[in-house]
């Protein structure tokens, strides 16, 4: 299959050669006319950093194809949350959509073809704010179609557009109107699922975590956006272990999940709207998810083996 894409692909980068050599391996079959690559800089009181990542910035700059690279390599370390938030706003400075792949994501051939045609056909639709690569239905099919709609966006491989990228805040400062109005529950029918998801986005706004993405989904759920979701899975992460930032447990369910490829000519849906029994499910393995993770992190912690 031709896996050759015509959409910018950003690039994000850190401290480990040997999953980024194989995801890059994907992109330069992919062939991108456009490679933004994002990089952030060694912690200083990290041993073996400076090496590992002047290591993954070799990988990556050794492109063998006709393409504009455009570089933004830290030389000190500014965070995931900073960085890649950073990153993703000077990549639509540039450039109207992008793939966003970061260093852990392994895309399927047709990953490339699903996004090229979905970009272009829902450009100018405001209510689709995200195309996702990653399915997390394990198997089931959502609708007759090659892709249903959720406001749940996956970001182990996406793409988006600049008219949707503007209007994200790392800071999140219109949380506390949002929380007031109970748009919260306006979005989320389940009181345990709104309580998880107020915790989550209390922290991010009290900025107590060191991320990004959970910043995204609140962007998506003020402007009340959708994402497309493919019927099969396209993207592995490889990226589940010790020395991943957010994966570290790599017995974890999600890590089961398989890729494949997807079907042409894709098959659209008739009706434009969320599919409800599908989030469900990712509530539902979610949740199940995080209470695995932390029993398995809080008998690691209890036995001494991490």
């Amino acid at each position: 299959m031709n896996s050759h894409t015509n959409t910018p692909i950003a690039f994000i980068v850190f401290n480990r050669p040997d999953v980024t050599a194989t995801v890059f391996e994907a992109i330069r079959k992919a062939r991108p006319t456009t490679l933004l690559l994002i990089a952030d800089g060694p912690r200083a009181h990290k041993q073996g950093e400076v090496e590992k990542c002047e290591a993954v910035r070799r990988i990556v700059m050794n492109i063998d194809w006709e393409c504009d690279v455009r570089t933004r390599f830290q030389e000190s370390n500014l965070g995931c949350k900073r960085n890649v938030s950073s990153g993703i706003s000077w990549v639509f400075e540039q450039v109207e959509s992008a793939i966003i792949l970061e260093d852990d994501c392994l895309p399927q051939p047709s990953f490339f073809r699903f996004y090229d045609e979905l970009l272009e056909r829902y450009k100018d639709d405001e209510r689709i704010m995200q195309i996702s690569g990653t399915n997390l239905q394990f198997g089931r099919m959502r609708g007759d179609a090659s892709y249903y709609f959720s406001k749940y966006n996956s970001i182990w491989g996406w793409a988006t557009w600049r008219r949707a990228w503007q209007k994200y805040d790392v800071d999140m400062k219109t949380f506390p109107d949002f929380m007031r109005l109970g748009q919260l529950q306006n979005i989320l029918r389940d009181p345990q699922i709104q309580k998880k998801w107020q915790t989550d986005f209390q922290a991010m706004f009290e900025q107590k975590i060191d991320t990004w993405d959970y910043q995204w989904v609140y962007t998506m759920w003020s402007q009340r956006g959708m994402a497309v979701v493919p019927n099969t899975n396209l993207v592995t992460n490889l990226g589940f272990g010790a020395d991943a930032t957010h994966t570290t447990n790599a017995d974890s369910l999600l890590n089961s999940m398989q890729s494949n490829e997807i079907d042409f000519p894709l098959r659209h849906p008739h009706f434009f709207c969320v599919d409800e029994q599908a989030d469900s499910f990712v509530e539902f393995t979610m949740m199940q998810t995080r209470l695995k993770d932390r029993i398995v992190n809080k008998v690691r912690r209890l036995t001494g083996l991490r």
